[in-house]
């Protein structure tokens, strides 16, 4: 039954967020101009790929690093672990919920851009759409492989410096 109460939570916070991040980004979409579209699907993406990061680096990170640090009683350390004892989780939510919301609301803004390019260009809307498709694809699976990469290899940095950060916000 525990299990199953995490795959609802999962489900409600997939929903919620993609309702949250799909209004914003076509409130902003249909009452701005392309530039400021185009960044935030720059930014849409970017976010999925930080997020990517953050949930490879806690599968990859070992708990024991922090530790001794952590007994320094350094700012940081305890959220870390905190982090590192649920890494599944958080790997879930990180790779699967915010990484996929990012991917579904960065398609999203790719067909408003393209709508919105072909209004003001002589190019058709399904050449747009393919062109822009096939970008946002390879600069988030491209942008994921790389960051991937950093963080198998930067796990401990990557872990403590969002320690740190969540000691900030006293997140829980």
């Amino acid at each position: 039954m525990k299990k199953n109460s995490w795959i609802y939570k999962v489900f409600l916070l997939t929903f919620f967020l993609s309702i949250l991040f799909s209004t914003i980004t076509n409130l902003i979409a249909y009452h701005t101009n392309l530039l400021v579209i185009f960044i935030s699907l720059i930014l849409v993406i970017v976010i999925g790929i930080v997020f990517d990061m953050l949930g490879t680096a806690s599968l990859t990170c070992k708990e024991a690093y922090f530790h001794s640090m952590s007994a320094q009683k350094i700012k940081g350390t305890r959220e870390a672990i905190s982090v590192l004892k649920n890494n599944e989780r958080f790997a879930n939510i990180c790779n699967d919920v915010i990484g996929d919301v990012c991917g579904i609301v960065s398609g999203g803004l790719g067909s408003v851009l393209a709508v919105s390019l072909s209004k003001v260009s002589s190019v058709s809307l399904t050449i747009l759409s393919v062109i822009l498709a096939a970008f946002i694809s390879a600069f988030t699976v491209g942008g994921k492989a790389v960051f991937k990469g950093v963080a198998i290899k930067n796990c401990n940095q990557i872990i403590f410096a969002f320690g740190k950060l969540k000691s900030l916000f006293h997140v829980k």
